[in-house]
């Protein structure tokens, strides 16, 4: 089990200061989130710091004003009720300024979590589908997401700390023009502590940190052991107990080390607490004395106790928001390591994508291992896919058919060989220009809790508004008779998240994937096992649909039917990561290879 003392990636006190750094970078993305609330909740902040002196000080006019009154024959009531006139104004001032700055804070702090968070989303298209799939980037990802709230209390309290000190100063200035010895027994009664929060907020930082992968296991734990897509499963399987005694194991650990953290940390903070309650009333006793002397007035006794218990707490949430600021300034670092996370693209984008395909695809040499992993998916694979071709892979789980599909896409680069459109390295096209050329569907396709619409619209969102198209694609895709049987049609809520949802079955859900491809109208089509939830027969149709609606274009497809493989113009099929044979369905049947023998286990099945 892991001490907080063993606490990995653990930052010095420097390493706390030195995030910092990142504070002003901060304030000018909130500055051109809205100018405008910005400088309004400046302004607010700055006319409510000067507010406690003048209170401290109006105060100690009234004090002293009664005192004079009561020692004169003749009372003349007109200047005391003058100051508590101002006092009282002063005290609506600062519940109107606090209410400004309360509102223009919760504007403030919405528009920027909305805004970093698009930033997020937008970046996040940048990544590449292997830095994605990486667990450390992914760690990385995660912290930048989910400290979006942390960011906006950074923003409040950060604002708050300028407030705090112009309010500082005007306080100190008065101690010092009547008793300045009070500010060394102010800073002796204070230093302790805020040691103490810095170092404890380095250590809550380390913690949160080195748990990054911990703490995602608990969320995905949370989610499957309570949600209504893995429900039936959990009941059938009878898991529920394993998943939260897993969980409990988890958390149980997490929760030891930060109750280990919170007692030393709320063990020392008494302790330094204790000398600053000591050091505040030898001041007090001081000023007593020195009003008992006659050197101050009674009104000098009520400002002075007044500024220097203000003085003390405001510079002890000083130091307390400051080690916040500092440990939430820890986490802005994570955040803007990932915005400033420069994306590798091997392209010189010097070349245009062509618009048209002639000499089709050549994949020369191809081999490929996951990074991290010495193991080849693939392994020297060579092969040419034509223009207009439709070409099947076929091979037994694991044999590198969805990985070759991939390294197409360019989520992942080859280990060694290269695949060459047109004649060119596929590298030296702009990544995005390049994926755009594709309409893929694969068989683990995302179901958006969109409407119907949308869902479809998907596969090309600029034609959003487009009807005429999204009815076309939903046609050829046979989507259009899911829609028929939908109460809303095309503006049916799907899924069961939001209200007037309507779950779809999986064969439906594979024709509105299916539609997207259509919809997309991209050069070339990868279906990636698309039909894996249909009957043979709505298979069988399906295919037909598309062998004939694509003509001129270019298809990869894979499939364990070899009903659907069949109709492919030729198949190519992988044993362990290597080509094993390459030619049409009547070819390979007479080779009597590893294509003729799956043909005939499957055959089997249905005779």
């Amino acid at each position: 089990m892991r001490t907080p003392e063993s606490i990995k990636d653990k930052p010095e006190l420097k390493g706390s200061f030195r995030a910092l750094r990142f504070i002003p970078r901060f304030f000018m993305e909130i500055w051109r989130t809205n100018r405008f609330l910005f400088l309004s909740n400046l302004l607010c902040r700055l006319l409510n710091a000067f507010v406690p002196i003048a209170l401290l000080w109006v105060g100690k006019l009234i004090i002293d004003e009664i005192v004079l009154q009561v020692s004169l024959d003749e009372t003349d009531l007109s200047a005391l009720w003058m100051y508590v006139g101002a006092e009282l104004v002063l005290a609506l001032l600062s519940d109107l300024l606090s209410r400004a700055i309360g509102l223009t804070d919760g504007l403030l702090g919405d528009l920027y979590a909305n805004a970093s968070s698009i930033i997020i989303i937008r970046k996040t298209k940048d990544i590449t589908i292997s830095q994605l799939e990486d667990p450390d980037f992914y760690d990385k990802l995660e912290r930048a997401r989910q400290q979006t709230t942390s960011r906006v209390n950074l923003m409040s309290e950060s604002l708050t700390q300028v407030e705090n000190i112009i309010s500082m100063i005007s306080l100190i200035a008065g101690l010092i023009y009547f008793e300045p010895w009070l500010l060394i027994l102010l800073v002796l009664s204070i230093i302790p502590s805020f040691i103490n929060e810095i170092k404890f907020s380095s250590r809550r930082y380390s913690l949160a940190r080195s748990w990054t992968a911990e703490r995602r296991e608990l969320d995905y734990l949370r989610y499957i052991g309570a949600n209504d897509q893995t429900a039936r499963e959990v009941k059938l399987f009878g898991i529920s107990d394993f998943i939260a005694g897993r969980f409990q194991k988890v958390s149980d650990e997490y929760y030891q080390l930060n109750k280990a953290l919170a007692i030393r940390q709320t063990s020392f903070g008494a302790v330094f607490n204790m000398l600053g309650v000591l050091s505040y009333y030898g001041a007090y006793v001081l000023i007593i004395l020195r009003v008992i002397a006659g050197v101050l007035t009674l009104g000098d006794l009520t400002f002075l106790s007044g500024s220097f218990n203000r003085l003390r707490g405001n510079l002890q949430g000083f130091f307390l928001r400051f080690t916040r600021i500092t440990e939430r300034a820890l986490y802005l670092r994570d955040y803007f390591d990932f915005i400033d996370l420069v994306v590798e693209d091997p392209s010189d984008q010097s070349l245009p994508v062509p618009k048209v395909i002639r000499e089709g695809f050549k994949v020369k040499n191809l081999s490929f291992a996951y990074p991290g992993s010495a193991q080849n998916v693939l392994t020297d694979v060579s092969f040419t896919l034509r223009p207009g071709e439709k070409m099947a892979f076929v091979g037994q789980n694991g044999a590198g058919k969805t990985t070759l599909i991939k390294l197409f896409l360019r989520f992942y680069e080859p280990t060694s060989g290269e695949i060459t459109l047109e004649g060119v390295n596929i590298s030296r096209y702009n990544r995005d220009q390049y994926q755009q050329l594709f309409g893929v569907i694969f068989q683990d396709f995302f179901k958006y809790e969109f409407t119907m619409r949308e869902n479809i619209a998907v596969g090309n969102i600029d034609e959003l508004e487009n009807m005429e198209r999204i009815e076309v694609a939903a046609e050829r895709s046979l989507a259009s008779e899911v829609i028929s049987e939908l109460e809303l049609g095309l503006d049916q809520q799907l899924g069961r998240r939001f209200a007037q949802g309507k779950e779809l079955s999986g064969g439906q859900w594979q024709k509105v994937a299916l539609a997207r491809a259509y919809m997309k109208d991209a050069n070339v089509l990868i279906l990636d096992e698309p039909t894996a939830a249909l009957d043979a027969k709505a298979e069988y149709e399906v295919f037909q649909r598309f062998i004939g609606l694509t003509q001129d274009k270019t298809s990869i497809i894979i499939s364990h039917r070899f009903s659907t493989v069949r109709m492919a113009d030729r198949i190519l099929v992988l044993r362990e990561g290597r080509l094993e044979e390459l030619g049409t369905h009547e070819e390979l049947m007479q080779n009597k290879g590893l294509y003729a023998e799956l043909f005939e286990l499957q055959a089997a099945g249905y005779r």
